[in-house]
């Protein structure tokens, strides 16, 4: 598609990769951004990276970690591990919010890391996180929120702030999720308008999954550069690797005393299907969010 990428580790992703016994969410992560600096030179296009969704529980034993080993390959003349990481204090008062987000952000512009924040919170469930049952008012960022946070960091490196509208983790019916987009369109209008146009605010798109395609768009006008889209990516990774089971049931399985065929049980076999279906999802993205042959390597 010509389009640059952003892969993201969550917590849960960290721990998982780092095997259920160690269950170590930072070197989990360590691991993965060594293998995509290792393979992604062989791409024609820029692929990021980044940390998603770390509560403030979670700073000092997965995103301190990680800012200190991006340290220490700068003394050594490396590249950052991560080009940016997500601090998620939205469970915290935005003045603890943005308190920690202050102290995080100064660490990371020293090392040219991105930091993203979120003010608001993120509906549905995530990573154990479930935020199911909260109030709605919860769901929906301010405009004095928007404009505290842009005074606040803008002038100590770049950031970028996941402001909420409505949006939830996971995908429901159509007509269950509220999207409001025009919340960030006041946002960015009461930063414009009380501070200036070197503050507008870059924004995230959380809970892209299942979102109508007119929402994707609106969005786009009023400042989101980055959409996260994970629950649709998890079923189209999973939805091959159901199919090839279903229809090789005596392959894959050792029914009535056979030994199956390994050639169908092979996890490269299946894995490979699984890949195939995330592809053609990202590349919906691609398309959605107007990214199509857009990389800066061209």
């Amino acid at each position: 598609m010509g389009c640059d990428g952003i892969i993201q580790v969550s917590t849960g992703g960290g721990e998982f990769a780092s095997g259920q016994k160690v269950k170590n969410a930072a070197i989990g992560a360590i691991s993965i951004a060594q293998h995509v600096h290792l393979v992604a030179d062989q791409y024609d296009i820029l692929i990021a990276l980044h940390t998603d969704h770390c509560q403030a529980s979670k700073v000092d034993s997965f995103l301190i970690p990680l800012i200190e080993e991006t340290e220490k390959r700068r003394a050594q003349g490396l590249p950052n591990l991560f080009n940016s990481h997500m601090f998620d204090g939205s469970e915290l008062s935005l003045k603890d919010n943005i308190k920690t987000s202050v102290e995080l952000l100064k660490r990371c512009a020293k090392n040219e890391i991105i930091l993203e924040v979120e003010t608001g919170v993120v509906g549905g469930e995530e990573d154990g996180i479930n935020n199911e049952d909260l109030p709605a008012e919860k769901l929906y960022t301010s405009p004095e929120d928007m404009v505290q946070v842009a005074k606040t960091l803008q002038p100590l490196g770049r950031y970028l702030l996941a402001a909420t509208f409505g949006n939830v983790h996971g995908v429901y019916k159509p007509g269950n999720v509220k999207l409001t987009p025009k919340i960030l369109r006041d946002g960015q209008e009461a930063v414009l308008n009380q501070l200036g146009a070197d503050y507008k605010i870059p924004l995230v798109f959380h809970g892209g999954s299942g979102s109508e395609l007119s929402d994707i768009h609106e969005t786009l006008n009023y400042g989101v550069i980055k959409m996260n889209v994970d629950t649709d990516t998890q079923y189209a990774y999973c939805r091959p690797v159901v199919a090839h089971c279903f229809e090789n049931y005596d392959q894959v399985l050792k029914v009535e005393g056979e030994v199956g065929n390994k050639k169908f049980y092979d996890p490269r076999v299946w894995c490979k299907k699984a890949e195939n279906g995330m592809k053609e999802r990202i590349k919906q993205s691609v398309s959605d969010l107007k990214a199509e042959g857009t990389s800066l390597l061209k």
